[in-house]
């Protein structure tokens, strides 16, 4: 249908309303003309029907392929330790020993607990206000109090506690067993006529899981040890987008300092690596995957008004090139 048939169509045959409807009919029509030509759209569908079908043929094998390729190399990127059968049962055996021996740090809560076949003799060296709970070696208030430091050895920034009879210790950067071991010595035979047992136990062991885990939140370890498949078992696993291969660790020492390691879970070597065994107020950051990611993209406020224009001149330019046929 000419133009001027469209017009008459659409404005009812008005004089003053087909003027103007043309002028700016003409106006889009020469616009939509220029875009199409610059780039380049029109020629390749001004052919024959046979090489147009061809291309379009083509672009819709290329497509099929392409998601193809991304599907296997999502599934690829799902399973855990993938390679697991190539870890020797020595490597795992001395990563297993070094559970639970992590440094103590300033803002570390610890049960601390005396002991010795003559219980009178230890009372000065144990806090007071506690009593056993059945079944379990920890201790909890008689009063119910929440002042902690009254039950607990809380270490201060500068790595001290405020041991009785003992006075001040320094005791950030010390292992459990270290820790248990100085204490032992500093009570006997200066101050006892046997050795004591030690027993010395974390009670605030907190990870923070973040990201892309199914159920992210704050662990805590009531037996003050976690490793890192404890860790995304209790965070629900992994999410399908989270990245398995790129899982971030952020530790603090006892000196304060952050560093910071990545984890790939689908190598079955993070079993034998040190940050295997987690430390208190770890943090672990699971990364999304690409796809994810553009999920995620929107258009900015500030670009609507663009896209939309875009999205006219494109269907000018279709409508053009319907007529051209």
């Amino acid at each position: 249908m000419p133009l001027d048939g469209w017009l008459d169509v659409g404005c009812n045959h008005d004089a003053k309303k087909k003027k103007k409807c043309y002028s700016r009919s003409i106006f889009l029509v020469k616009n939509a003309l220029c875009v199409a030509k610059f780039i380049n759209f029109a020629p390749k569908y001004t052919n024959n029907k046979k090489h147009n079908d061809m291309k379009l043929h083509n672009l819709m094998m290329l497509a099929v392929v392409a998601l193809l390729l991304a599907a296997c190399n999502s599934a690829k990127d799902v399973p855990y330790m993938t390679n697991l059968d190539q870890i020797s049962s020595s490597a795992l055996a001395a990563a297993a020993s070094q559970a639970g021996d992590f440094s103590i740090k300033p803002g570390d809560m610890l049960m601390i607990n005396v002991s010795a076949s003559t219980p009178e003799a230890v009372v000065p060296f144990n806090k007071i206000g506690y009593l056993p709970i059945a079944g379990e070696n920890s201790r909890s208030s008689v009063s119910g109090s929440q002042d902690y430091s009254q039950v607990y050895y809380i270490v201060d920034d500068n790595g001290n506690i405020e041991f009785p009879v003992l006075g001040k210790l320094h005791i950030a950067g010390m292992t459990k067993a270290s820790l248990q071991e100085y204490i032992a010595s500093l009570i006997y035979p200066r101050y006892l006529n046997e050795r004591p047992g030690v027993e010395v136990r974390i009670q605030n062991f907190r990870v923070f899981c973040i990201g892309d885990f199914n159920s992210p939140g704050v662990l805590e370890a009531t037996n003050g040890r976690l490793n890192f498949i404890e860790a995304v078992a209790m965070c629900g696993d992994l999410s399908l987008q989270g990245r398995r291969d790129n899982i971030l660790l952020i530790r603090t020492d006892a000196t304060g300092q952050r560093t910071v390691k990545r984890i790939n879970m689908n190598d079955a070597n993070f079993l034998t690596m040190p940050e295997f065994n987690l430390q208190q107020n770890d943090i672990l950051y699971v990364e999304p995957n690409a796809s994810k990611a553009r999920s995620s993209w929107s258009v900015p406020p500030a670009y609507t008004f663009g896209v939309s224009i875009m999205g006219t001149v494109m269907s000018i330019i279709t409508f053009v090139l319907v007529l051209a046929k």
